[in-house]
Formats: structure tokens, C-alpha cells, sequence
């Protein structure tokens, strides 16, 4: 194959692999707790015909040699913490974490996931859990006849009881964090599990460790920025059309090539 074809193809599959993350950005731009992703690229190896420094004669070097490149390739994807807007809500499990860390949750397999979706609920048993029914962890169950709930800034659950003067104290959310969040699995969800680029995790409560606070009736938006992505979508657009562009001139060439012998 001609190598010109060659490059422009690695070209148009990484672009073409780039355009389904900016898509799947801008498709989660409402999903509560979402961080976008970035892509990674590199170029690919080289055709070394003339090294450089080489001896181009008795007394003289080469200053730059001849190196061909092959084209490239996507190396792998990054999701990016940076925080999100938060937007306040009515609703009193609706939780953000102002700053660093996770909220830890059981899996259906009984392991541990993690997430940023502070989007709460209660369950048949009073059980805080996720929208998919993932319960919290630590567990923190609610009485049927508590009439209101109070979550501090350091992860402390309250709840009033009729009857009683002062609230209960029904248990306190601790967040988690990794020396490398970057390296989480994304399952799906919302949902991030442990992988062995993200480190252990490192629990503790709100505001401690270096972990952010808690707010109540607050939920943390997405991070992704619509501009931001309709831009690298065009950047990406161009740079696709570029590369297809280069395999018609090539082909142009080769036809003239053919004709001519």
C-alpha cells in the first residue's frame, strides 16, 4: 500500500475514534456527576532512512537525517475531574461533594464502586441507595416516621422524629478518594470501580484527608462544556476531511502514475 494511503487512514480512524467521544461528551451533558473524557494521541514509528548525525561525506553530517513518520494512533482516553456546576434542589437527599472524593457504594457482586452522582434515594427498607438501588456505604437506613433529614458538611445523618425534641443521629457517610482518580474503570452508571492504575482508596470523613464536604440539597452537573466541545467536534470535522482529502490526491497521483508508464 501506498504509505501516504496508509497514514491518512490511521489519520481517519482517530479522528473518527475521537468524534465518538466528543459525542459521548455531549451526549452526557445533563448526567448528574459525569466527567468528560479527552483523547490521547501519538504518532506511529519511523521509516529511519538517513540517520541523523550520519556522515553525509568525509567531513560532514547529516543535520536532520531523513525520518518518514507512519501516521497515528489513539494511546487511550482520560476522564477529567474537574469539578462541575452545582445546581440546588428541594430534594434533601440530593447530595454534592464540594471538592475531592466519591461516594462509595455496594455493587449488585457485592464489591465496592464509586461515584459523584449524589442523586439519593430511599428504598422499601429505608436503605439510602443510588437510583439503580446501590446502596450506600457505610449503610444508613431511615425510620419510616422521621419527618425531616439534615446531612452536615463532615457526612453526619439527622433526622427529626415525631415526638422527640432532638433529632437522632442515624449513622455518617464517609467519601473516598484515590491517589489517582484518572485511572478508575468507568462502568457505566455513573459509576467508577478500583483498577490498579487508580491506587487503593483512601476512606475517611467529609473534610478530612484532604476530601471535600458534603452539601445538601445540591447536585454536582456535569463538567462538560458544549462550546468547549462544539469547537474540537469542528477541529475534528476538518482534520477528517483533511485526511480524506490526502487519499484522493493520492489516488489522483497513483492514476497519473499508471497512465504515464
Amino acid at each position: 500500500m501506498n504509505p501516504a494511503l496508509w497514514i491518512s487512514k490511521t489519520g481517519l480512524a482517530a479522528q473518527d475514534r475521537q468524534m465518538s467521544i466528543i459525542s459521548n461528551n455531549l451526549a452526557n451533558v445533563n448526567t448528574v456527576g459525569f466527567k468528560r473524557d479527552r483523547v490521547s494521541f501519538e504518532d506511529l514509528f519511523y521509516h529511519i532512512e538517513k540517520q541523523p548525525g550520519a556522515l553525509s561525506d568525509q567531513q560532514n553530517t547529516l543535520p536532520s537525517g531523513m525520518q518518514v513518520g507512519s501516521g497515528v494512533r489513539i494511546t487511550g482516553t482520560q476522564k477529567v475531574f474537574t469539578p462541575g456546576n452545582y445546581q440546588t434542589t428541594n430534594q434533601a437527599l440530593d447530595l454534592a461533594i464540594v471538592g475531592n472524593g466519591f461516594f462509595q457504594v455496594t455493587m449488585p457482586d457485592g464489591t465496592a464502586g464509586y461515584t459523584r452522582n449524589g442523586q439519593f434515594h430511599l428504598n422499601t427498607d429505608g436503605t439510602i441507595v443510588t437510583a439503580a438501588g446501590q446502596p450506600v456505604e457505610p449503610n444508613i437506613d431511615v425510620p419510616a416516621d422521621a419527618t425531616s433529614l439534615t446531612i452536615s458538611e463532615d457526612g453526619r445523618v439527622m433526622a427529626s422524629i415525631p415526638g422527640q425534641v432532638d433529632p437522632i443521629e442515624l449513622g455518617q457517610m464517609t467519601l473516598v478518594s484515590f491517589v489517582n482518580p484518572a485511572g478508575l474503570e468507568a462502568k457505566g452508571g455513573n459509576i467508577y470501580i478500583q483498577s490498579a492504575a487508580s491506587g487503593d482508596p483512601i476512606e475517611g470523613a467529609a473534610g478530612t484527608e484532604g476530601l471535600g464536604n458534603i452539601k445538601q440539597y445540591t447536585l454536582e452537573t456535569s463538567n462538560v462544556t458544549v462550546v468547549e466541545e462544539l469547537v474540537n467536534m469542528i477541529s475534528v470535522q476538518r482534520a477528517y476531511e483533511m485526511n480524506s482529502k490526502v487519499i484522493s490526491a493520492t489516488d489522483q497521483m497513483l492514476q497519473f502514475a499508471n497512465q504515464t508508464l
